[in-house]
């Protein structure tokens, strides 16, 4: 083997081998946790939100430019709204809702099981609706049932501080106020600490309701929906499901049929679910294009490196190729040299960012609380480098490979 021989060349030239070395480490060290990044956030944004069929859901605000009444006739106002959105053709179901998940607006709250409590156990994303949310947004019960008609509170935010005692959870948020428990219905929890804290009893579960901000954590999970209707202002939410491949006309058969109602005394403004996912993972998504394009930057950095450092060695050492040719060597031979020694140049290089990749990796643990970085980018890094290293040196090597024995004689150098 002619491991000993090049080991012993590249010692005393070590300049050259060392700076490509480096490069690899570098290379390696950003590339893995780059590529772990992308991965944490690609998880992230495909997140299931906990709506049915995203694509076939929107919602409309709603604004009377009439400005407002008395709470009977904005009441009544928003019931005749929901009838006409429910004539709609193409329209599954509507519900008035206060938000809606991905939204990055909406009402959060502090949630406990116990007034005595110091702090509140978690924050949670409060969805009130009049109507079936479970329904419209086909969310999936795994305990419990859905609001009954019968337990709606219409309430007047002006004058009243009321609220529901009932709640529909999401799993993940039960399990955080209950992490012993095995069955949620029926539990209390309480909006708030102290005396004045008002008590709910969970009447259902939900298997997921992402919360309007989405969070990258658990907090992104947790939601909880109450059976009322705050009436104040004269402006309302709604959000409808439609039939499969009717939603863009139906957004726009929908706001035309409220302008008409009011006599286009109306402001809609229409959302699909699509739009506020887009929207709420545009920066994830940036970061993760920004972060591809620099992995494959340094990439192609590093093989431009091995080829130039191979390419002037092959110029520098033409004269004893042609000799090694003239004495017997084979093609096979001299490819293999060059071949050999970028291995080991590449291998120390991927030795060095094996370590390098570990060590960025805690920096970026204990400063942003990222994931630990999985040993599958760790091999996979490796590989992809040392690939790298021989389809970079393989250009250089057949040329060299290549080099007539009449060179030697010739004594060109």
């Amino acid at each position: 083997m002619e491991f000993k021989p090049i080991l012993s060349s590249l010692l005393r030239n070590r300049t050259g081998p060392l700076l490509v070395a480096v490069q690899v480490a570098l290379s390696l060290a950003i590339l893995a946790n780059a590529l772990h990044i992308v991965s944490v956030r690609e998880a992230v944004v495909s997140r299931p939100s906990g709506v049915e069929r995203e694509s076939d859901v929107f919602h409309m605000r709603v604004a009377d430019l009439r400005g407002g009444g008395t709470f009977n006739e904005v009441l009544a106002g928003q019931k005749r709204q929901l009838d006409v959105l429910r004539a709609v053709p193409g329209v599954e179901s509507v519900a008035q809702t206060n938000q809606v998940p991905l939204s990055q607006s909406g009402s959060n709250t502090g949630l406990a099981t116990d007034r005595k409590q110091m702090r509140t156990t978690t924050g949670a994303s409060w969805y009130v609706s009049p109507d079936s949310l479970v329904k419209t947004w086909g969310l999936k019960l795994v305990e419990g049932r859905d609001f009954l008609p019968t337990e709606v509170l219409d309430l007047d935010v002006e004058s009243s501080t009321e609220q529901s005692k009932i709640a529909i959870v999401t799993l993940p948020l039960a399990k955080k106020l209950w992490p012993e428990a095995t069955s949620y219905v029926g539990r209390t929890f309480y909006f708030g600490t102290g005396d004045t804290a008002e008590a709910a009893r969970v009447t259902g579960v939900v298997e997921r309701l992402q919360s309007t901000a989405a969070e990258r954590d658990e907090r992104g999970e947790m939601s909880v929906i109450m059976p009322m209707r705050r009436v104040g202002e004269p402006r309302a939410m709604f959000t409808l499901r439609t039939e499969p491949g009717q939603r863009d006309r139906v957004m726009q058969e929908a706001e035309e049929a409220l302008r008409r109602d009011a006599g286009n005394h109306v402001l809609v403004r229409p959302k699909t679910l699509d739009a506020d996912r887009k929207d709420r993972y545009r920066a994830d998504r940036g970061l993760a294009w920004m972060l591809v394009t620099v992995s494959v930057l340094l990439m192609l950095v590093t093989a431009s490196g091995i080829v130039g450092m191979a390419s002037l060695w092959v110029t520098q050492r033409k004269k004893q190729i042609g000799v090694r040719r003239a004495l017997g060597a084979r093609r096979l031979d001299i490819l293999r040299y060059f071949i050999l020694e970028n291995v080991m140049i590449t291998s120390a290089g991927v030795a060095a960012g094996l370590l390098g990749a570990l060590a960025l990796n805690h920096l970026l643990v204990t400063t942003l609380e990222l994931a630990r970085l999985p040993a599958g980018y760790l091999v996979a890094g490796a590989g992809i480098f040392l690939a790298l290293g021989v389809a970079a040196v393989y250009g250089p090597a057949w040329r060299a490979a290549s080099i007539s024995p009449a060179t030697a004689t010739r004594g060109v150098t």
